[in-house]
């Protein structure tokens, strides 16, 4: 059973793909690192609008969680999908590491900008504006594409999923991790 690595930018269709990917195994984890984070009842340090000391430590915490979770999920029989906004550094350090010896897939999604901006526009299972990451969404697709070269060699693949349905998407991804 694979353990795939989901990155892209906010709005590129991660968790959507982590979930209907995962219903296509007979048993199939979603790990969004979104939900690890909001375990976090008092003290939450979000990424938006600064960047700190603390946000980092809580998205190491909640990546090294995810990771032991996949272990364990991954040693059970599952197939296990983690969706993140990852950069190759931080997927080596936090995945492929901690990891290894396991089937581990990195995928970086990378619909357009445009594509972006409107998947997040019309998200529906966030409690606040989303248009609060429009912003993040072209800074994060700008550096994800000023990387390029990091993210088009292996062990990573890269989809661009404009104008591709769901179901597309899943298919072409199942055809990589199988």
């Amino acid at each position: 059973m694979p353990i795939v690595i989901l990155s892209g930018p906010p709005g590129s269709g991660k968790s959507s793909l982590a979930n209907a990917l995962m219903a296509r195994f007979p048993f199939g984890l979603h790990i969004p690192l979104d939900d690890l984070r909001a375990w976090v009842v008092s003290g939450i340090a979000h990424p938006i609008p600064i960047w700190t000391d603390e946000t980092t430590r809580q998205f190491t915490l909640a990546r090294q969680t995810a990771a032991e979770t996949a272990r364990h999920y991954h040693a059970a029989g599952f197939a296990v999908a983690i969706d993140d906004i990852l950069f190759p550094d931080d997927a080596r350090r936090f995945f492929l590491e901690p990891l290894a010896g396991l089937p581990v897939h990195l995928i970086r999604l990378l619909p357009t900008v445009e594509t972006c901006l409107a998947r997040n526009a019309a998200r529906t299972n966030k409690d606040f504006d989303t248009a609060l990451l429009d912003d993040a969404v072209r800074e994060v697709h700008v550096a994800m594409t000023r990387e390029d070269a990091a993210f088009t060699r292996p062990p990573w693949h890269c989809l661009d999923t404009t104008g591709q349905s769901l179901d597309k998407t899943v298919s072409n991804l199942l055809a990589l991790v199988q």
